[in-house]
């Protein structure tokens, strides 16, 4: 896989993950510890994307 089917999976994710975060922060009785551990798994994807970003377009 290159760089960019990559870099764009994981944009995927990530995009896949805030509508989750946004659907879970929605319900009337959200579930504040999914909700936390969906966050640092986006998180987690952010910083991939980046160090991918920085490694590719120097």
């Amino acid at each position: 896989m290159g760089a960019e089917a990559h870099l764009e999976e994981l944009s995927e994710k990530h995009r896949v993950l805030d509508q989750a975060i946004e659907t879970e922060m929605s319900r009337p009785y959200a579930d504040d510890m999914k909700v936390q551990e969906l966050k640092r798994e986006k998180l987690k994807l952010k910083d991939e994307i980046k160090r991918l970003h920085l490694i590719n377009y120097r």
